[in-house]
């Protein structure tokens, strides 16, 4: 496919949506989250989306059938002349129950050009299915990239998780917990993701009537197990993976974060934090934000190459 056919069909992803049969909240947008923000932040813009020669973008590809429908995946890759054999799952955020895979375009296709594999599934999300749905959604989405790894050049012990708010509560509590083919991701990285459902700062914000609530079926003193379960905190432990945080510099997003850095110094398992000093909550949607986070991700993930192969020597 030629550049201009790429950028067609990229265009053409990012402004339709397919008609299904299950209910979509469309509430959060972009466009409507940037026009909050321009007297906030000034400079703020979206991204431009260009791709380059040589890289390789496929659409919905079905990984999942559940409920009668299909559940799909998008796969941004670099091209053989620059891959580097590592690969990315990156769970969308919208408060567990509106968002979309789209909304990571921009990232992904930046992270592409720097020589990385992305994928970017679609879940499940509250007003379709409670917890622990989409949970089963991402693990499998995970699971996929990982059988389908040497399709991509890469191998499936070299594929991390991410996701940003909502998702990366998902992403960070997959790491930690498990997925369901029981292969784990060689990474994490969380960008302003909650950490501890359970905290006391937390529970300030998600907890009564709040999408968190809604999406695990109760308040914390309703169902207090499930809230503690669905905390990445809860499994943080000595075979968690290397781990990055990227905060907004509100601490109420990245709750529990103090206490899974600690565990994971504690048992020598690589971990960076970066917090901005001035940015908005989602700023993995907008410039200038957008091209420091993938800075931090691309910095933090040639660690974790360079560590990997220490090891190996040995």
């Amino acid at each position: 496919m030629t550049r201009r056919g790429l950028i067609a069909v990229l265009l053409l992803a990012i402004a339709s949506q397919a008609i299904a049969n299950h209910v979509v909240d469309d509430s959060y947008t972009v466009a409507r989250r940037l026009d909050g923000y321009r007297s906030q932040y000034l400079g703020i813009a979206l991204p431009v989306i260009a791709p380059r020669t040589g890289q390789t973008m496929a659409f919905d590809l079905a990984y999942k059938t559940v409920g009668g429908r299909d559940l799909h995946i998008d796969v941004f890759g670099p091209g053989q002349q620059r891959n580097l054999r590592q690969g990315l799952v990156l769970v969308h955020g919208g408060a567990w129950r509106s968002g979309s895979k789209t909304h990571f375009y921009a990232l992904a296709n930046l992270l592409a050009q720097r020589g990385y594999t992305v994928f970017l599934p679609e879940y499940r999300l509250t007003p379709e299915q409670r917890y622990p749905a989409g949970m089963e959604d991402i693990a499998d989405a995970l699971a996929w990239a990982q059988d389908q790894a040497s399709r991509y050049g890469l191998r499936a012990d070299d594929i991390a998780i991410g996701g940003a708010s909502s998702g990366g509560q998902m992403a960070s509590l997959l790491a930690y917990r498990g997925g369901r083919a029981g292969r784990p991701a060689n990474a994490l990285i969380d960008l302003d993701g909650v950490l501890d459902a359970s905290s006391p700062l937390a529970l300030q914000y998600e907890n009564a009537a709040a999408p968190l609530a809604q999406w695990l079926g109760g308040s914390f003193e309703q169902v207090p197990d499930t809230w503690r379960d669905a905390s990445a905190a809860s499994h943080v432990g000595a075979r968690s993976p290397p781990t990055l945080i990227v905060s907004s510099g509100a601490p109420r997003f990245t709750a529990g974060r103090e206490q899974v850095t600690s565990v994971l110094k504690r048992n020598g398992i690589r971990t960076t934090t970066y917090v901005y000093a001035v940015a908005p909550h989602d700023f993995w949607l907008f410039q200038p934000f957008l091209d420091q986070a993938v800075n931090q991700i691309t910095t933090f993930l040639q660690a974790v190459d360079a560590d990997q192969a220490r090891k190996t020597r040995r």
